[in-house]
């Protein structure tokens, strides 16, 4: 799966009293809504793994979107 990044994106994850908090600027909203329709389109099982290694800004929490069988 092909995942492209909008220039300038910007993405935070933290986990606060148990709920996920996503921020992030337009081009992190942008890259993210495009990843999530990809995925939408991938095989049961795909998923995608965001880190601070290669897409949140540093001390977010991993974050992983799987797709599930329908």
């Amino acid at each position: 799966m092909r995942i492209q990044w909008e220039d300038g994106f910007s993405i935070r994850v933290r986990v606060e009293g148990g709920a996920v908090i996503l921020s992030a600027n337009r081009a992190g909203l942008a890259s993210l809504a495009g990843q999530l329709r990809t995925l939408s389109e991938a095989p049961s099982g795909t998923h995608i793994h965001y880190d601070k290694w290669n897409s949140l800004e540093e001390g977010s929490a991993d974050l992983i979107v799987e797709k599930i069988e329908e």
